[in-house]
């Protein structure tokens, strides 16, 4: 029996109408949707009301299984070298061009199932997925190996081989940017999928597998399986039929994905996980950008960016000035409903999300910070945070060194370059950071200095799908985005052709 359509109408708090989707809700194996074996479900929930939305099935084991069947069968039959890579730019082509003319819907969905605002997911979060399709389509045909010059007597090469079947988990701040940013490279060179998005956030994943289907890809290529992380993503972690695993989320869950790789078939891994990024504010900097920038770093996507700019150093000249400003700033951000055109923040995506952050604001206080702005709910109804400055924060406290993944960020004070890049790389994270500067000397130096992967100077959380993104330390493993992910989804092989016959006794 095939599970039922997933139909919704769009609407705002005010109950204003903004569309509708219908589409099947499925477990999508080997080119059909399916409710699953054990018939399981899970309830996902409208974080801006705090009210259910939907069931969707939720696979286990036994579905895992299957689905790495059917991609073990479509690597070897249909897909990977029996494809041309010309073929495979040609859908990934097609797949992009698909998502953008569903664009408004795949957007609606996100804002719903995520709670980010539509007008940001329109923005960023579908373009972003579109220009990450139509980037790796391109590269399809361009994944070339060397010849290698040894002696006379040898002729060798290399070839760039497809991994195989590939497993990729994903997490929920941004489901569908997230998805490409898994899906085209992996298909780009030649690999078949077993992908699970959140099971909090699942519904443009399945609304893209419907998008796969209509494209044409040869059936099993891509299984989307929605589940629980315990459950399905343990089984995809630990499955032997599985080759390399891809992961975006916490580090707890990285530390775990990692050892159940390794005690499976010591499949590869690249993981991208958490930060506690510092955004650097010098004496000369243009503090009207700077405020906007330091913003932005930590207000986008609700602060729950794994590399938000949650720790905020300000030279001591003008800490008391970029305070009142920042302060300001963060006042005017809009938080409400996500279908309003002039909201910023909508709600966090979870009640277990909103009391996490809670809780390390509880934390903050009892420690000693001091709540400067916000702290508080927002509003009755719904997930939703006020923007929230800790100052008076020292180095130990727990709400400098751990990831809150919320609107809050906590301001601290430094005098001189060598305190300042103590300070930053005091933690076991290295995602990203950020400079703030007109001195353009100055700014090479700490970036030089700063462990961290990414590294914005006058700006924050600026990502270009051409760019390589990923971390230092426990930040992860890897790479995504640009040449280098091409990395991940591939074997190299080498070859050495004698050429004399000779044998060499």
């Amino acid at each position: 029996m095939a599970p039922p359509n997933f139909e919704y109408d769009f609407k705002d708090l005010a109950g204003n109408f903004h569309g509708k989707s219908s589409f099947n809700s499925g477990l999508y194996i080997n080119g059909e949707f399916v409710e699953g074996v054990d018939k399981t479900t899970v309830e996902i929930v409208n974080p801006a009301t705090g009210k259910p939305l939907s069931n969707i099935p939720a696979a286990t084991d036994k579905d895992v299984d299957i689905a790495v069947k059917a991609a073990r069968e479509a690597f070897e039959t249909r897909w990977g070298t029996k494809v041309p890579p010309t073929e495979r730019a040609r859908l990934l082509f097609k797949l992009a061009d698909l998502i953008e003319a569903n664009a408004d819907e795949l957007a609606a969905l996100e804002s719903l199932n995520n709670g980010k605002a539509f007008a940001i997911a329109r923005a960023v979060d579908l373009q972003g997925a579109i220009d990450t399709f139509r980037y790796y389509a391109g590269w399809a045909d361009k994944v070339h190996g060397k010849t290698i010059e040894v002696n006379d007597t040898k002729f060798a090469y290399t070839r760039h081989e497809p991994i195989g079947v590939v497993g990729q988990i994903t997490p929920w701040n941004f489901p569908l940017w997230m998805l490409s940013w898994k899906l085209a490279p992996a298909l780009a060179t030649g690999n078949t999928i077993v992908f699970k998005p959140s099971e909090w956030t699942p519904l443009t994943a399945i609304r893209v597998a419907s998008l796969i289907e209509e494209v044409g890809f040869p059936r099993g290529v891509v299984n989307i399986l929605t589940g629980i992380g315990n459950t399905a993503g343990a089984a995809i972690s630990a499955h032997m039929g599985i080759d390399k695993v891809a992961f975006t989320g916490s580090t707890l869950v990285g530390r775990h994905i990692l050892k159940s790789a390794a005690n499976s078939n010591l499949k590869k891994v690249t993981l991208e996980l958490g930060g506690k990024s510092p955004a650097i504010i010098w004496d000369d900097a243009e503090l009207d950008t700077a405020v906007s920038w330091a913003a932005f770093g930590i207000g986008f996507n609700h602060g729950q960016t794994c590399c938000a700019g949650s720790r905020v150093f300000v030279h001591e000249k003008i800490y008391d000035t970029f305070l009142e400003k920042f302060t300001k700033k963060l006042k005017e951000i809009k938080v409400g409903d996500p279908f309003q055109p002039d909201t910023f923040q909508g709600p966090q995506v979870s009640e277990t999300q909103y009391n996490r952050i809670m809780n390390h604001i509880s934390i903050g206080k009892k420690e000693g910070a001091t709540v400067h702005l916000g702290g508080e709910r927002h509003g009755t109804e719904g997930f939703f945070i006020q923007p929230t400055i800790f100052t008076d924060v020292k180095p130990e406290m727990t709400i400098v060194k751990e990831e809150i993944f919320g609107p809050v960020v906590v301001l601290a004070r430094f005098n001189n370059e060598e305190e300042l890049i103590r300070l930053a790389n005091d933690s076991v994270y290295g995602l990203a950071a950020a400079v703030f500067t007109r001195d353009v000397s100055r700014a090479i130096g700490i970036t030089n200095r700063l462990k961290a992967g990414t590294v914005w100077v006058n700006c924050y959380n600026l990502l270009d799908v051409n760019v390589p993104f990923g971390g230092y330390k426990q930040s992860g493993i890897g790479r995504e985005c640009g040449e280098y992910a091409l990395a991940n989804y591939t074997e190299v092989k080498a070859v050495h052709i004698n050429l004399t016959g000779q044998p060499p006794i």
